[in-house]
């Protein structure tokens, strides 16, 4: 079993868990908005999107974010996960990301839909 993010106990006084697909796509949260820097023995670990919310959006912003944010999904999950696609878009303050994957285990196709806004 797996520890559920955010970490919490569950109606039982115990860790909660979460089944392998869900740990799959809190994983992938946690590598996205987590800022680099944040975690004291990964200082490179993260992808650093909610930096990004109020960000002016360009074409530039964009690409670059596309780049560095397939980058740290590769980087720490590259044996879980086999990245597909990846589409970043912001409105407002909401940050949209959506990850299609193949889960290497299964071989099964997921794709995730990962919102977060600044309110």
């Amino acid at each position: 079993m797996n520890i559920d993010f955010p970490f919490h106990i569950d109606g039982r006084g115990q860790t909660a868990g979460a089944g392998d697909d869900d740990h799959i796509r809190e994983m992938i949260e946690q590598i996205l908005f987590t800022n680099p820097g944040e975690r004291v023995n990964r200082p490179d670990f993260g992808g650093g999107l909610l930096a990004l919310i109020f960000a002016p959006n360009s074409p530039e912003l964009a690409a670059a974010l596309q780049f560095t944010t397939q980058a740290a999904l590769q980087r720490w999950l590259g044996d879980v996960i086999e990245l597909a696609g990846l589409e970043v878009t912001s409105e407002d303050s909401t940050l949209r990301v959506v990850v299609q994957y193949v889960v290497r285990r299964t071989g099964e196709i997921r794709t995730d839909t990962i919102e977060r806004s600044a309110a």
